[in-house]
């Protein structure tokens, strides 16, 4: 993995989408979510701001999915059917990026990943996010 200015390339597994991600502050964002969406869905995120995430290749290739209050965009590629980001519901002006599709990046290299509880999400209970508990790697020798 390349960081160079919080930048990181990366892509859906097919290889038809391919992205570069301007990271919020590095992998200090990474969390994953308990919502509904989120829980199926399994992805370990890092933030990036709105316009911080640009597609190089596959822009008609990628198609979106919204749920709920339809606030959250999430993308993925049409073909092998990965998400890449979405824009985030709790704070819209920035994008969540799956890290498993950053080059050279893999959710098992954070030995632990903050789980945010997104079944109750701030927007729907008020107040701040909440942590809902650690989700913990440790490889096996």
């Amino acid at each position: 993995m390349t960081l160079v200015d919080n930048v990181l390339a990366g892509g859906c597994h097919c290889g038809a989408v391919r992205f570069e991600a301007t990271l919020v502050d590095g992998f200090d964002t990474i969390r994953r979510c308990t919502c509904s969406y989120c829980r199926m869905r399994g992805a370990v995120v890092v933030s990036a701001a709105m316009g911080g995430v640009s597609i190089v290749e596959g822009r008609d290739t990628l198609t979106s999915y919204h749920f709920g209050t339809r606030t959250a965009e999430h993308f993925f590629c049409s073909r092998c059917g990965i998400y890449t980001h979405h824009q985030r519901r709790s704070d819209p002006n920035q994008y969540g990026v799956n890290v498993a599709c950053l080059d050279g990046v893999s959710p098992f290299d954070f030995a632990e990943v903050p789980v945010v509880d997104g079944v109750n999400h701030p927007s729907d209970v008020g107040g701040a996010a909440r942590l809902a508990g650690i989700l913990r790697f440790t490889p096996a020798d």
